[in-house]
């Protein structure tokens, strides 16, 4: 019986995964365009909200960076009109709470990541979002640990398709048995195994009770795979 190669590298989703969308950010942007703008912030936090649920995943088919700030752009004065707000108090809220600014880092992930990488193995991330990807990463304190960094945006083939897979693989410069991939979504695991990934589910709210439900498990998971040791990752 042929054995797996020891692993190499663990790549992981962004978004309740290694991060998660802060709700209390939410309401301290809302506090804050109350008092700048003489608004009531109920309103304003639920303006904001359901904005931004309108303009779920409408945002797909951006590839640049230049493409993205045309959407910014255009989803500021969205919410300009939806609050009432002049273009410029709009660009003033979204400045000051940019995309990045809802996101906060998951318990231990600067350790967790940090000790996976001591351990010789590569990181990176493979996120159904935008292509301003390295700027959310950088504002997480975690860019210094990531190899490679993946917008699907940026390749046009968004999870659960095969060819996001292949296009991160391609970039970390390794086989599919080599990395260990990690998704809070079923079906995006389920694809990475069907490429010969190993792979798992993490599940933060502790509801799935055969997920991960830390970051912490992925130290563990990657213990029982095993490391390739240093002079065999030198190829």
């Amino acid at each position: 019986m042929t054995s797996q190669p020891p692993l190499r590298a663990v790549l992981f989703d962004r978004d309740d995964t290694i991060a998660y969308t802060d709700p209390g950010v939410y309401r301290e942007a809302a506090l804050w365009a109350a008092q700048a703008f003489g608004l009531d912030p109920r309103e304003v936090g639920a303006g904001m909200q359901a904005q931004w649920q309108e303009r779920a995943f409408t945002w797909w088919h951006l590839r640049t960076q230049a493409d993205e700030d045309t959407f910014w752009n255009d989803y500021s004065a969205e919410l300009a009109a939806r609050l009432g707000l002049t273009d410029t108090q709009a660009q003033q809220l979204s400045a000051r709470y940019p995309y990045e600014a809802f996101m906060k880092p998951v318990p231990n992930a600067r350790e967790i990541l940090g000790d996976l990488r001591a351990r010789g193995l590569r990181l990176g991330v493979l996120s159904n979002t935008l292509p301003s990807i390295d700027r959310t990463l950088e504002f997480l304190g975690l860019n210094d640990l990531i190899d490679v960094a993946v917008a699907t945006c940026t390749v046009g083939i968004h999870k659960p398709e095969p060819g996001a897979y292949r296009h991160a693989l391609n970039a970390l410069g390794l086989d599919a048995a080599e990395v260990l991939f990690i998704d809070d979504k079923q079906e995006n695991v389920d694809a990475a195994l069907a490429l010969g990934m190993h792979a798992a589910l993490i599940d933060l709210s502790g509801e799935t009770p055969d997920a991960l439900h830390d970051l912490g498990g992925v130290s563990r998971l990657v213990d029982r795979i095993g490391v390739a040791s240093p002079t065999a990752d030198a190829r």
